[in-house]
């Protein structure tokens, strides 16, 4: 009886983790608005990485001189860790490149 339930919760279990490792819909919304406009050069693109224990989303910014922002899952700016004048961003977050853990590339235009 125990095993049939497992085999019942298992699905819901299973639905959690698609959830938590769901692309968060402001993300998909700024991806779409980007697939709307020219290639940039270089391509866009956007990374997953974990920053202080949170999960957040990089934005490269489509040429030389302009920050590569951070957002957390609700799209509110963290920092830009990189990109402008220097290539350090804006300062805010210095120790991004050092303790931030990439996971994966979310999206790339490839056109």
């Amino acid at each position: 009886m125990k095993f049939i339930f497992f085999l019942m919760a298992l699905p819901l279990l299973n639905n959690k983790c698609d959830k938590k490792n769901a692309i968060p819909a402001c993300v998909k919304s700024r991806i779409e608005e980007l697939k709307k406009e020219p290639r940039q050069n270089p391509a866009a693109e956007v990374n997953e990485y974990t920053f202080n224990g949170k999960r957040v989303f990089l934005f490269n910014s489509p040429c030389c001189d302009q920050f590569n922002y951070l957002y957390d899952t609700d799209c509110d700016t963290i920092c830009a860790p990189s990109g402008g004048y220097t290539g350090k961003g804006d300062q805010k977050c210095l120790d991004f490149t050092e303790t931030a853990t990439h996971v994966k590339l979310v999206w790339k235009d490839e056109r």
